[in-house]
């Protein structure tokens, strides 16, 4: 009696499992990726990106940016610098950025000039980019006597100024930049973070309102120094019961300057919707300053749920029924 129960229970769980791996196998399959295409009008880039450079008091640093316009037709830009900081919003209560904000670290926006192609340096110049062509724009930073320690940060805008209007007749006037981390030799740099909030979720809801099984953590970075670092956050899933495991394998760094608290993340996108695991979760930051979390979660998909329910109301009953043939017999044989 005993080892017919123990087959029966074993074979449902088998039944529970099996049913597990067909389930992320549709599911997987089901998937597809979608594209988005850019509307036409106005394409322009901006090279580089970012450039950090070291400050020192009363110097004059030449350098470039080069402006493409990918488009057919030529495009009128003007040049020139604006703050890079992170205002806090109680709104959304995060930081967001900020190109008007005015700080002791982006003092250096006003130390930037833009050549207006006559060799004059002005704040706010105008030029004409060919189609389908590139222009190198020179910049200047000029540093004044005194320069606060740690770092700098502005950015140098190329605007186009557009002529098209988008189908709902809204002017399309792309707006791209080059972020310039000024790092000074003057005084002491002091890289200092806080690392809080960290969090592992095992679900997430798309904008449908559909909630699925996915392993995904978090934590605020908060920098408390005078200069900016990057930070990074790593998460590992082991399996316990399971098939399948994740480990984060390119460590995409999140630049934070003074003043900012911003969120590092990672997601395991193909979590399966079965399975026993151990998570760890290590953030870093600053001088190599880190925090980690461990977390061991089950995740089980609604469809298993039902399945097993129905399985174990079924074992129940056949139990059930046994016992009562067995309390049956009895009773005959004793009469």
């Amino acid at each position: 009696m005993k080892t017919n129960h123990f087959r029966i229970v074993l074979l449902s769980l088998v039944l529970l499992f099996g049913l597990g791996i067909f389930v992320n196998q549709v599911h997987a399959e089901g998937e597809t990726s979608e594209e988005t295409k850019s509307p036409a009008g106005i394409s322009i880039g901006i090279e580089p990106t970012s450039k950090t450079i070291q400050l020192s008091s009363e110097s004059i640093y030449d350098n470039y940016i080069k402006i493409k316009n990918d488009s057919d037709e030529d495009v009128k830009v003007e040049v020139y610098a604006a703050p890079y900081s992170y205002i806090y919003s109680e709104e959304e209560e995060s930081y967001k950025l900020g190109y008007s904000n005015q700080n002791n670290f982006t003092q250096i926006s006003r130390w930037i000039s833009i050549d207006d192609g006559n060799g004059n340096f002005v704040a706010k110049p105008t030029f004409t980019v060919k189609a389908n062509d590139s222009l190198k724009v020179t910049y200047r930073i000029e540093t004044p006597k005194n320069i606060p320690a740690g770092g700098q940060y502005a950015v140098i805008f190329a605007h186009a100024l557009a002529n098209a209007t988008t189908a709902s007749g809204i002017r399309a006037e792309p707006n791209i930049g080059m972020i310039v981390y000024g790092h000074s030799t003057e005084g002491e740099a002091e890289s200092k973070a806080e690392i809080s909030n960290l969090q592992i979720n095992t679900s997430i809801t798309d904008g449908n309102g559909t909630t699925k099984n996915n392993i995904n953590a978090f934590a605020k970075v908060k920098n408390t120094g005078n200069i900016d670092f990057n930070a990074y956050g790593t998460l590992k899933v082991e399996p316990i019961i399971g098939f399948s495991s994740y480990e984060t394998e390119r460590k995409v760094p999140v630049s934070i300057i003074p003043e900012a608290e911003l969120v590092v993340k990672d997601e395991w996108v193909d979590t399966p919707s079965f399975g026993l695991y151990k998570i760890t979760w290590t953030v870093t930051a600053a001088k190599e300053e880190s925090q980690t979390i461990e977390r061991i979660v089950f995740l089980v998909s609604p469809i298993y749920i039902i399945v097993f329910i129905i399985v174990l109301t079924i074992i129940i009953i056949w139990i059930i029924i046994r016992v009562r043939r067995r309390k049956e017999r009895r009773s005959r044989l004793a009469v």
